[in-house]
């Protein structure tokens, strides 16, 4: 594969593929790619938005999957320092967002120091894309004066989200909670939100937000544990706890007593 053009050194590109469906892509995100030499993939990343890359663009994927064993952070930074230097127009393809839990700001640093130049383009953030499946707004003047994305666990060596105090200033300060990567340790968020919030708090799951086979579970946060095991859910998932999810949480219960009714008319 030839360069571009070798003497221009490319800005390198970190480009959000959104959720999933590669629908989502914005119109700025299918240029980039359709112009990339090279793309590098992460895992969660739809194989569909290839369709706009060149035939002859390199596509190297480095996966990267909240729970499970993933290319190291540096080996992707050399890798896109290297290319770039080559003369190559480079393309980070990145699951979500770039900047919202997306290792972007990271990636940024290490190209800047490299004496590179970095184009970034936003997708659509997991976090909300799940707020879509279910229909809820994240914010409501009534019950969300904001927000928070926050990661379910913290980085190796770092203390892990002190979820009580989470939990504390979501009740005072009417925040929606917003969890990635959180199955894992969904007994300890539990646990330590219920240290600060009431138990009937509404709780939702969303499991492959925007795909075919995305799943979503509502519940309460003291039942949040229950309904995972139950509906067998599991990553990648997206975590909500909010007043947000009243109504939703209010037609689940309506479904649920009459389910429990319907099978009591049977048995009888």
């Amino acid at each position: 594969m030839k360069p571009s053009q070798p003497r221009t050194r490319w800005p390198v590109t970190l480009v959000g593929a959104g959720p999933g469906d590669p629908e989502l892509l914005t119109l700025k995100a299918v240029r980039a790619i359709a112009a990339a030499d090279v793309i590098l993939m992460d895992d969660l990343v739809n194989e569909e938005v290839l369709v706009h890359a060149r035939p002859d663009a390199r596509v190297i994927r480095v996966g990267k999957r909240g729970g499970c064993a993933s290319t190291p952070q540096a080996f992707i930074d050399r890798l896109m320092i290297q290319q770039a230097h080559r003369g190559l127009r480079v393309v980070r393809l990145k699951g979500g967002d770039p900047f919202i839990l997306g290792r972007g700001g990271e990636e940024i640093e290490q190209l800047r120091a490299a004496g590179l130049e970095v184009d970034v383009i936003n997708g659509i953030t997991a976090g909300l894309a799940a707020a879509t499946a279910l229909q809820t707004a994240l914010t409501h003047r009534r019950f969300a004066h904001g927000v928070v994305f926050i990661t379910g666990h913290g980085a190796p060596g770092q203390a892990e989200p002190d979820w009580v105090l989470l939990g504390q200033a979501a009740a005072a300060l009417k925040l929606t909670l917003v969890v990635y990567m959180g199955i894992t340790r969904a007994a300890d968020i539990q646990s330590g939100l219920l240290g600060a919030l009431p138990g009937a708090t509404p709780a939702a799951v969303v499991q492959h937000a925007t795909l075919a086979n995305q799943r979503v579970a509502v519940t309460t946060l003291e039942r949040l544990v229950e309904t995972l095991v139950s509906q067998g859910l599991g990553s990648p998932s997206i975590i909500i706890v909010g007043e947000v999810l009243q109504a939703l949480a209010a037609l689940a219960h309506a479904d649920e007593q009459a389910s429990s009714h319907g099978a009591g008319r049977r048995a009888a």
